[in-house]
């Protein structure tokens, strides 16, 4: 991989992952409502889970769904229905001390796994693989994808969870942080127009 080529997906990986989606409006919530601390598990699981889609997207994933989009299809309505229980969680999320289960913090394996169903990751990943590998190289190439993409990935996404804990005091207030807690579950419902009239 040339230098130049190293450069532009170093480019890509950051405007991907620093970008409006469903993990990075999952993170801002939840930095208002649990704290920075709290919400690591769920930053890690982000990227950990997103590594581990990249590679298998690289190693041949990509083609499997070529031969049978039912299986594509079947996985976008899993992560659209996914996606409106999330939104759902987030709408009735209450102050952290409110005791409530809805206000748990998403776990590592939870943040992982949701990636396979994120439409914003599917669309990353593919994207990558397809215009940042080399045939000559193809192995090689797909590591070093991953590797930059985990690279950039967690700050940048850390950088949403940071936005929600400065946040958190001006929606100290409950009835400011239910409005809060509604406008970001109606952007993660938003959040699903793309997957929904993609052509896959």
């Amino acid at each position: 991989m040339s230098f130049n080529i190293f450069l532009a997906l170093a480019a890509f990986c950051l405007v991907s992952s620093i970008t409006p989606g469903p993990n990075n409006l999952m993170l801002l919530a939840s930095g208002v409502n649990h704290g920075f601390g709290k919400t690591i598990p769920h930053m890690l699981g982000i990227t950990g889970g997103f590594a581990f889609l990249l590679a298998c997207v690289g190693l041949g994933l990509a083609q499997v769904f070529e031969r049978a989009p039912t299986v594509f299809l079947v996985l976008k309505f899993a992560g659209c229905a996914y996606l409106l229980y999330l939104a759902w969680k987030i709408a009735n999320s209450g102050a952290p001390d409110a005791g409530d289960a809805v206000t748990r913090p998403m776990t590592f394996l939870e943040a992982a796994a949701f990636q396979w169903v994120n439409p914003k990751a599917w669309v990353m990943a593919v994207s990558a693989m397809t215009v940042y590998t080399s045939h000559g190289d193809f192995t090689k190439s797909v590591l070093i994808v991953v590797a930059v993409f985990t690279t950039v990935n967690l700050p940048s996404i850390a950088v949403w969870c940071g936005m929600g804990v400065g946040l958190k005091r001006f929606l100290a207030d409950p009835l400011r942080l239910k409005y809060f807690n509604w406008s970001m579950a109606a952007l993660l419902v938003a959040s699903l127009w793309p997957m929904l009239v993609s052509s896959h």
